[in-house]
């Protein structure tokens, strides 16, 4: 039997028909990014496994379940990235951007890989945005972080908002928070699941990121680690949570959130959007600050903070919803239809000169018959078609044809795209 060639498990063909809605999600993202001052950046795709595995934590999931690694002919243990922000602070210290003035704010689009089980919303291969700030301890950071994210889903058309937030400490408040939520998990062990038992002697604030139903039971009653905070942790909270409310953003306090990675710091947020039920969508953005991440990397102690903000489930669900996408930029007015060889050639170069006035025109210069070019100009919806003939050609002139009242004149040829421009513009 011939093996049916698809796409692997887990990764999908973004169609011409829902490019529309990639670019306005990278749109918003940009034109957010771009007020508030952010820089692009692009880091490479595969990076040393090392670069995720020392923030993230050698025994997370997403390092040990998710990630896509593998060894190099050279020997080198190397990864597809699973997120951006190691990377980004890969970049930060090997470039020697602690040099510049501070913070340093960068942005970056792009595929990101996880070896995640396939399911609705969650793709092995999925877009991500992330914004990250670096060199700047302020609270004010992280609200800001917070409303640029919020801003974004909020220009894409999403109304029910909901934003979770909580601290979850810093190195000298958290190990004895683990003391108090180990005891607790170990009195109900044999209650949790196999994951969780073993990430008690690993880590147990992951035990609060678990999903299943009988540790999200035993979860409910566990310490909370707002309770727990040091003096410097406590405070800083408290300032974020000021920010929140003089933006009067739509905030929860959940104080098990924890987010999955070892490098977080201080602030964790996730921010969902609810159907009418109040039930969520799932995590659209989140993220938190990050204050030892440089440091472990190999840079200097550099306080940070950033989001990531899921691109392919955002998109999954503007499409889901319908919302309206505005597709002005992508129209075009006119239409260039052309008859016989010469008239082809001729057409070829006319339409040069059109994109190098940055004219939008369509054509279709596969057909040859003038009622299917038409056709074609009435589906698309155009005002104006440019009709050009062996008449034409041999006389240097192009026919104008309006669509809407069927009149047609004659424009000289080194005279059309002054002509059209100037249409355009009325």
């Amino acid at each position: 039997m011939k093996t049916k060639l698809q796409s692997l498990a887990g990764m999908h063909d973004i169609l011409p028909k829902d490019q529309a809605y990639f670019k306005r999600v990278q749109k918003s993202v940009e034109n957010t990014t771009h007020y508030y001052n952010f820089q692009k950046i692009d880091v490479p795709i595969l990076e040393l496994a090392e670069v995720f595995s020392k923030g993230a934590g050698a025994t997370s999931d997403v390092v040990e379940k998710e990630m896509y690694s593998f060894r190099t002919k050279g020997g080198d243990l190397i990864a597809l990235r699973p997120e951006f922000t190691p990377g980004i602070v890969r970049s930060y210290i090997e470039h020697g951007m602690y040099n510049l003035p501070q913070p340093v704010k960068l942005w970056a689009l792009g595929p990101c890989f996880r070896h995640d089980r396939p399911q609705k919303g969650r793709y092995r291969q999925f877009f991500q945005a992330s914004l990250e700030v670096l060199g700047d301890k302020s609270a004010s950071i992280d609200g800001q972080i917070i409303q640029m994210s919020y801003d974004i889903l909020k220009d894409l058309g999403f109304k029910n908002i909901s934003i979770e937030v909580n601290s979850i400490g810093d190195a000298e408040c958290r190990p004895y928070f683990k003391k108090i939520l180990t005891n607790y998990f170990k009195s109900k062990k044999s209650s949790l699941c196999q994951d969780c038992q073993r990430r008690l002697k690993e880590n147990p604030l992951r035990v609060l990121d678990c999903k299943e139903e009988k540790c999200q039971r035993i979860k409910a009653g566990a310490p909370q680690i707002i309770d727990h905070l040091c003096e410097a942790c406590h405070a800083h909270f408290k300032q974020v949570l000021e920010f929140l409310d003089e933006l009067e953003l739509p905030y929860v306090l959940n104080p098990y959130l924890v987010r999955g990675l070892d490098y977080y710091t201080k602030t964790v947020f996730e921010i969902s959007e609810k159907n009418e039920l109040g039930v969520s969508y799932g995590a659209l953005a989140s993220g938190g600050r990050y204050d030892s991440l440089v440091k472990l990397l190999g840079g200097r102690d550099t306080p940070a903070c950033g989001v990531g903000i899921g691109i392919s489930r955002i998109m999954e669900l503007m499409i889901e919803k319908e919302v309206k996408i505005d597709k002005k930029e992508e129209k075009t007015d006119i239409f260039l239809a052309q008859l016989g060889q010469a008239a082809k050639r001729k057409s070829l170069k006319l339409f040069e000169e059109f994109r190098a006035a940055k004219i939008p025109v369509a054509e279709s210069f596969s057909k040859d018959s003038l009622r299917t070019q038409l056709n074609t100009a009435n589906k698309m919806g155009v005002k104006w078609v440019l009709i050009f003939g062996q008449k034409e050609a041999l006389e240097n002139f192009i026919t104008l044809r309006d669509m809407e009242t069927g009149i047609q004149k004659e424009i000289p040829m080194d005279k059309v795209v002054e002509e059209m421009k100037a249409k355009i513009k009325n």
